[in-house]
């Protein structure tokens, strides 16, 4: 049984971190709000643009836009993984690590021992990862999570179409954590580029569109503007899933903090019986053998 002592030094070491993960867990709490209040805002937005542009996909021939449907030979791929800057939130990072790790050595095992294969990293947890391992990074882009707006993501979107269209990648993909609930973030793997065509599966009812100034323009300003809020949906997305991963990391932390106390206090006062105990039989002894 561990002395008073030690168990008074593992209480006070429990109970301070106690505080400290009920703390983050507020914090979390606070930021998770504003993160989920802006994700929700977002997603009709976003769902109505890309609606537009299925609708229409069939009038994209004769547009500049036209680079951004072409479907080519996979040769030369590249990643956008969006973790994390910081730690403390349960199994969110490691589980977009993993599925990178898998889509490059499984499904782009080929390309990969080419060398044809770049991860884009937003988050400095997968960026410090893969860059330990020696993985082919074509850049880092940890600034974004300082000030979240959608200022901050058109320069990333914007290079990520212009490298697409000068076929410096004939696909790109992204690795995220899309946010449900503050308990519940779903793992997802969505194409970025080439646009995917409308599933076939849909209904194809379209709609009666009258266009000021022509449809042409319209498409060559509505493609780029789809592909920079989608983006930034996704980093949006992985931000409160982010803030809901560490509320209930932090909360789970507390809990069992909490219970860790309940036994090292039993603990101590099992101790301190077992100490006073001692103490008495030591002075009845003591007391006996003075009257022999």
């Amino acid at each position: 049984m561990p002395n008073l002592k030690e168990v008074r030094i593992r209480i006070a070491s429990v109970n301070s971190t106690k505080q400290i993960t009920s703390a983050m867990k507020m914090v979390s709490a606070s930021k998770l709000r504003r993160a989920q209040n802006a994700i929700i805002k977002l997603r009709p937005y976003s769902a109505k643009l890309r609606e537009i542009l299925q609708n229409l996909s069939d009038s994209i021939d004769n547009t500049n836009a036209a680079t951004f449907f072409e479907e080519r030979k996979t040769e030369k791929v590249l990643i956008i993984v969006v973790s994390s800057n910081r730690g403390m939130c349960g199994a969110f990072n490691s589980n977009v690590i993993k599925k990178t790790t898998q889509l490059v050595n499984e499904k782009y095992g080929a390309e990969n021992k080419k060398g044809n294969v770049e991860l884009l990293c937003i988050g400095k947890k997968a960026g410090e990862f893969f860059a330990r391992r020696k993985y082919k990074i074509s850049g880092h882009f940890d600034h974004v999570y300082d000030r979240l707006a959608f200022g901050n993501i058109v320069p990333i979107a914007e290079q990520l179409m212009s490298d697409f269209q000068n076929k410096k990648y004939d696909k790109i993909e992204i690795v995220y954590n899309r946010f449900k609930n503050a308990a519940t973030q779903q793992l997802i793997v969505e194409q970025f580029l080439p646009v995917l065509p409308q599933d076939a599966n849909v209904s194809n009812s379209s709609v009666d569109y009258i266009f000021e100034p022509d449809k042409q323009q319209i498409l060559n300003e509505l493609v780029p503007k789809t592909l920079k809020i989608q983006l930034y949906k996704v980093v949006l997305d992985s931000f409160a899933s982010e803030h809901g991963a560490r509320m209930t990391a932090m909360h789970k932390a507390t809990d069992n903090a909490t219970e860790m106390l309940k036994q090292l206090k039993l603990s101590y006062n099992k101790a301190r019986q077992s100490a006073i105990t001692n103490e008495i039989l030591e002075i009845v002894g003591g007391a006996e053998a003075l009257k022999g």
